[in-house]
């Protein structure tokens, strides 16, 4: 039995980032070996172990062969004749092939059979075999490395073979979740901006989000949009979310906040009329369509439907704006009112010459929104109903007194 550390943690230590998971792979071994070691078997499609003492995961070696579309499709094999080489000819990228003994003389010494030092020198990501064609969820791990090691390049051959891939169908047959599951990983890189576009590079992207592959060469008013492309704004958009280190799901809403501009006919542009009703309803079909988690979508679905009348809030009245926090539900849910402020603080940076602009938007109406969820509701509902109102007339009644405070608050007339 031949333990070894494989894949992101030797990567990791030879780029000299932090190594936060260990991989380890075990040659020689059978099943019945690693448990009378006392290790624990969790695998499904494959024999992994945990070890007995930290938890991590050894794998036994194992090899793969192709037996139908998609991720899915595969045979595994696993046996103490498969060698080290052959379990790393399986990895998608030679900076993931490598290997370095865990004990022994050996031990620290890599096993780099595929030249995976040479790459992380170069940095290029590039293939290890052509089996890589063999699984599409490759092509989103290649650009999600893109995204997290920002001077990579892909190596030209294995951005030909993510083309040709994605031209024979193999991107169409994911799963959902393993889609959603490298998306979001990826917008947490460091660029998630390069994640999309080694995306659109090899043809994934309009075959996996199309609504919003299509953003790209779709005009936009000069006057308020200096960068003109719509796909170009929304990178620029994505990338004012990482500087600002936001979460999730203000990443993923100001990822597809704009969606409804690639549907705009084509007589009326670069006037976007209506783009933000149909924006939240390709929001909600992606969401149903990737199984995006419903905190994400519901964000991302009101930040479409709203972000204009947000950025036009400073102008509102005082009725106008406690209008606007009942259609985004801030009084029932502040947290994610606060988070819709965010991504369109985001927005309104993600231009050219705006990056540092202040957005005092987002102060003006946080502070509203502390206006009347202020008032005591209680005594005026009592009063309404001690003076015969019923049912509608109560809350007409409630929001009068309320846009009353927001009107003292605001400095401007109620209506």
């Amino acid at each position: 039995m031949q333990i070894y550390m494989v894949g992101g943690a030797v990567r990791d230590k030879l780029l000299g980032r932090p190594v936060n998971d260990h991989d380890w792979v075990v040659v020689g071994a059978t099943p019945e070996q690693m448990l009378a070691q006392g290790y624990l078997p969790v695998g499904r499609d494959f024999p992994v172990f945990l070890h007995p003492e930290t938890r991590e995961e050894y794998a036994l070696a194992r090899t793969e062969r192709k037996s139908g579309r998609g991720y899915r499709g595969f045979v595994v094999q696993s046996s103490p004749d498969v060698t080290l080489e052959e379990d790393l000819s399986r990895r998608d990228l030679t900076i993931n092939a490598i290997a370095t003994s865990a004990y022994g003389e050996s031990a620290g010494g890599i096993f780099d059979p595929y030249s995976g030092a040479k790459d992380i020198e170069a940095r290029v990501l590039r293939h290890v075999t052509d089996a890589f064609r063999e699984d599409p969820v490759r092509i989103l791990r290649v650009a999600r490395f893109a995204a997290r090691f920002t001077d990579f390049s892909v190596a030209p051959e294995t951005m030909a073979l993510m083309q040709a891939m994605v031209q024979a169908g193999e991107v169409a047959h994911l799963v959902p979740e393993r889609v959603w599951q490298e998306i979001s990983r990826g917008l947490m890189e460091a660029q998630p901006e390069r994640m999309f576009a080694v995306l659109r590079a090899c043809g994934a992207l309009a075959v996996l989000l199309p609504e919003l592959d299509r953003l790209w060469g779709v005009p936009q008013r000069a006057d308020y949009h200096p960068e003109v492309d719509t796909g170009l704004h929304t990178m620029l958009v994505l990338g004012q979310a990482v500087q600002q280190q936001a979460p999730l799901a203000v990443r993923w809403a100001c990822l597809v906040h704009d969606l409804g501009k690639g549907t705009t006919p084509a007589d009326v542009l670069p006037r976007h009329i209506g783009h933000e009703q149909r924006g939240a309803k390709l929001v909600r079909q992606v969401g149903e369509r990737w199984r995006v988690p419903k905190e994400c979508t519901e964000l991302a679905e009101l930040v479409a439907a709203e972000h204009g009348n947000i950025h036009r809030s400073l102008d509102l009245s005082p009725a106008a704006v406690l209008r606007l926090l009942q259609r985004c539900d801030a009084l029932r849910k502040p947290e994610r009112f606060a988070q819709a402020l965010w991504a369109c603080e985001c927005d309104a940076r993600g231009r050219w010459g705006f990056e540092d602009a202040a957005y005092p938007q987002r102060a003006r109406l946080q502070q509203a929104l502390a206006v009347v969820l202020g008032v005591a509701t209680g005594p005026i509902a009592a009063g309404a109903v001690a003076a015969g109102k019923k049912g509608a007339a109560i809350g007409q009644a409630v929001d009068a007194v309320r846009v009353q405070a927001l009107a003292a608050t605001l400095n401007k007339p109620p209506l």
